[in-house]
């Protein structure tokens, strides 16, 4: 594919197999492994959980996302990444997303339904603190839930 764009290496820092906890009462843990494919073109993330438990919430008990599948590509334009998502309920979701000094950014505008994250690499480069939020107007957002991503192991 010839050489790489040197804004792809900044995703290099999330490559590798990481426990997700959302903290959600009840909630147990995911886990999501970031890998390249296609010569270093995508980077794809996959992710699961092995058992919902029993405590967690019932919405989660009846929508969770699992399994769910992303491939993040770059727009050289702008140095601005772009997320294709899919999961287990059949959404398909576009995202726009920055992963730049340790700030880890996605987000989505769409009618009714607005999204974003916002994650911190700490500076030993294995643990993430990541929010979501949404919007239903684009002006007004409100948490939707906290997460934290633990680096199970570097890349394969």
């Amino acid at each position: 594919m010839g050489d790489r764009h040197p804004a792809l290496a900044r995703l290099d820092a999330l490559v590798g197999r990481w426990a997700v906890q959302p903290k959600v009462p009840g909630l147990g843990s995911a886990w999501t492994e970031f890998a390249w494919q296609d010569d270093g073109a995508f980077l794809r993330q996959e992710s699961d959980i092995d058992s919902m438990p029993a405590t967690a919430p019932k919405v989660w008990q009846e929508n969770a996302p699992f399994p769910t599948l992303a491939l993040i590509g770059l727009d050289d334009a702008g140095e601005e990444f772009t997320m294709l998502y899919a999961d287990a309920r059949g959404v398909h979701r576009v995202y726009r997303m920055t992963f730049a000094e340790g700030e880890w950014r996605m987000w989505r505008d769409a009618p009714g339904f607005n999204q974003r994250f916002a994650g911190t690499l700490s500076p030993d480069g294995d643990t993430v603190e990541a929010r979501w939020e949404m919007s239903t107007d684009g002006v007004t957002w409100s948490l939707d839930f906290e997460l934290t991503y633990s680096r199970v192991r570097d890349s394969l």
